[in-house]
């Protein structure tokens, strides 16, 4: 979707010219490329997340305490969609 070319694999002499401690990193380490936990899921189950935010404060609010209500285990605020797409609001792509 973001035009940025990605190949099918990578191997790696891809990576030779990094620095593995600071570009890359173990798992559960900073710079976290990797992921935050050292075994990744394997040892803490998934959050289930609902995704909220799309009306009033005051709507968002009463969103979020039912969801809790029901058992959801995590909450996600939906910003902008450029803003979740990693973009500027004044990047051309988001436009619309």
């Amino acid at each position: 979707m973001s035009g940025t070319p990605v190949r099918p694999l990578y191997t790696p002499a891809d990576v030779q010219d990094l620095d593995f401690q600071q570009d890359v990193g173990y798992p559960g380490q900073p710079p976290y490329t990797r992921g935050i936990h050292p075994t990744m899921y394997r040892g803490k189950l998934w959050t289930m997340r609902q995704f909220s935010g799309f009306g009033t404060p005051e709507d968002t609010n009463a969103r979020f305490h039912y969801l809790l209500a029901q058992g959801q285990s995590g909450l996600s605020v939906a910003f902008h969609l450029p803003t979740l797409m990693g973009l500027d609001s004044d990047h051309p792509m988001s436009e619309g």
